[in-house]
């Protein structure tokens, strides 16, 4: 959602490099830019002011006319007082010493209160936790029911005694689900309230009542952040009405400018604990305001990169493959389609690549890739039997017509999957050799792009000169060359066989060069 934001950031620092020293007149230029850049974004005005006031007074000071390099010191600069907008530290729940903790979702109707318990939910139960959701909302029509299928989405339990659609007390719902947690032993309570379509003096009658019934430990405002500057009004008057602890963002991944991410937490002083990004149940990240200022200033957000690969990646499956290279055996296309739903289970690729350091300048690339090819690669394994998994070699060319038949694909996406795969297995063959950064063996277009193969050497001929052979299985038998180039040397993905018309690997290289060594293990 930061997307403007961030061009409009990042085209005003370019302006800066190269100076060895900044005039007044410099910085004064970057911090009107600076300045026209939040404004387009929404961010309310006083937090612009203050915002801009700070980074001019540490521009102009010793900091940067005795750096090294005055750009780098203004983009520092500026980083360090977008964490500080963002509300410093990361803000955890608080949990009850004395089980269950209760959790109060508030908002206008439409936020997505309901979808967010549900996320909520899941968060709190992927972390060990059991959470009940108790349907409180008993106002708008179907809440009761869509919290139940949300509820069995995320794998929890619900508490709903009210059909809702206007029928039942909310007060009385509300303090038997708290009942009902302590008796069945559910360590957290998450209330989904009922909201309005503006303020007014019901809907915080209401919810006080039920904030008086059930004592809740976090009382969390869920805010749409696609409504820009209202969703700051918005929090001020729940706060002042009936008081709030904290703030979470829905719809963090729509096409909204940022101003509400960027001015809620000094408007209101209070914390923003988490932000919705898909609309997945799983899609609820824990809100990082330093990871948030790397993301905004296309600095990339490689910790929350490897949390998300901790997550889909199986540690007896990893355990597994490194097994298998111990011991020299081979990599085979059971094992690719395997490390593909891993990196499937992590998310859009768009999003995951967008999470490395100067992603930003290759927009347009990342925008055209393709996850359904992931799903297309994975059809065209699945058509293949048992044995021709486990060797490639026997793909002969009436074999790969079966096959494609029963993915519903041409013979040559057949053929390519093939090609990308041995690629992927060179690679793989020169990590057990120890040579090679580790990369990305379960990405389906691993090596063979345009560029890529322009920098290959010819392949060696054999020893009498002869051309290699057109037949799949005498030409595996073939001795060949070592692979040259980004693709098969450092397991570097090639884009365009998502769609991404040649993203150049050399940069994408240089990009995942800066990833720590931890992330590069887990992907390879």
């Amino acid at each position: 959602m930061f997307t403007s934001l961030s061009d409009r950031l990042a085209a005003t620092f370019k302006n800066l490099r190269g100076k060895g020293r900044l005039s007044e007149a410099d910085v004064d230029a970057t911090v009107k830019e600076i300045r026209t850049a939040l404004l387009e974004a929404d961010v309310a005005l006083p937090v612009v002011r203050e915002f801009t006031a700070r980074v001019r007074e540490r521009a102009l000071g010793e900091e940067v006319s005795k750096a090294l390099n005055p750009a780098q010191q203004v983009v520092k600069i500026v980083h360090e007082e977008l964490v500080g907008i963002l509300g410093g530290e990361t803000r955890r729940l608080r949990l009850a010493k004395t089980p269950p903790t209760v959790i109060l979702l508030a908002g206008l109707q439409g936020a997505g209160k309901t979808t967010l318990a549900g996320k909520l939910a899941r968060h709190l139960k992927d972390g060990g936790h059991t959470p009940l959701l108790v349907a409180a909302d008993l106002q708008r029509p179907n809440a009761v029911d869509q919290l139940s299928v949300v509820a069995e989405r995320a794998g929890v339990a619900v508490h709903a005694p009210e059909p809702g659609n206007g029928v039942g007390d909310p007060v009385a719902v509300a303090r038997s689900g708290v009942e009902l947690a302590r008796t069945r032993l559910y360590d957290v309570v998450i209330v989904d309230t009922a909201g309005r379509l503006a303020i007014d003096a019901e809907l915080m009658d209401q919810l006080k009542r039920v904030r008086d019934a059930v004592q809740p430990d976090e009382t969390l405002l869920v805010v749409d952040a696609m409504i820009g500057q209202d969703a700051v009004q918005t929090a001020v008057a729940f706060d002042e009405a009936v008081g709030i602890d904290g703030v979470v963002l829905s719809k963090l991944d729509g096409d909204a400018r940022g101003g509400a991410a960027l001015s809620v937490v000094t408007v209101t002083g209070k914390p923003i604990l988490f932000a919705s990004v898909g609309e997945k149940v799983t899609d609820l990240e824990t809100f990082h305001p330093d990871r948030m200022a790397s993301r905004i200033l296309d600095m990339g957000d490689v910790l929350t990169l490897i949390e998300t690969a901790e997550k889909a990646f199986d540690a007896e499956q990893a355990e597994r493959m490194a097994g298998k290279l111990a011991k020299g055996d081979d990599f085979t296309l059971e094992d690719f389609l395997e490390q593909m739903m891993s990196l499937k289970k992590m998310g859009s690729l768009t999003k995951l690549l967008g999470m490395l350091p100067g992603m930003g300048e290759m927009k347009a690339q990342l925008d055209s890739l393709d996850d359904r090819e992931l799903d297309r690669v994975a059809a065209i394994i699945r058509s293949m039997t048992p044995a021709e998994r486990a060797d490639h070699t026997l793909l002969n060319g009436s074999r790969r017509a079966r096959i494609a038949r029963g993915a519903g694909v041409e013979v040559s996406a057949v053929n390519q999957l093939v090609d990308r795969f041995v690629d992927a297995q060179k690679m793989m063959k020169q990590m057990r050799g120890g040579g090679g950064m580790p990369g990305m063996p379960g990405m389906p277009g691993m090596g063979g792009g345009k560029r890529a193969k322009a920098k290959q050497k010819p392949q060696a001929k054999s020893a009498k000169g002869a051309k290699r052979s057109g037949n799949p299985a005498k030409r595996a038998a073939e001795p060949t060359a070592p692979a040259v180039g980004a693709g098969a040397g450092s397991g570097l993905p090639d884009l365009s066989a998502f769609g991404a018309g040649g993203l150049d690997p050399a940069e994408l290289e240089k990009q995942l060069g800066q990833l720590p060594p931890e992330f590069k293990g887990l992907l390879g």
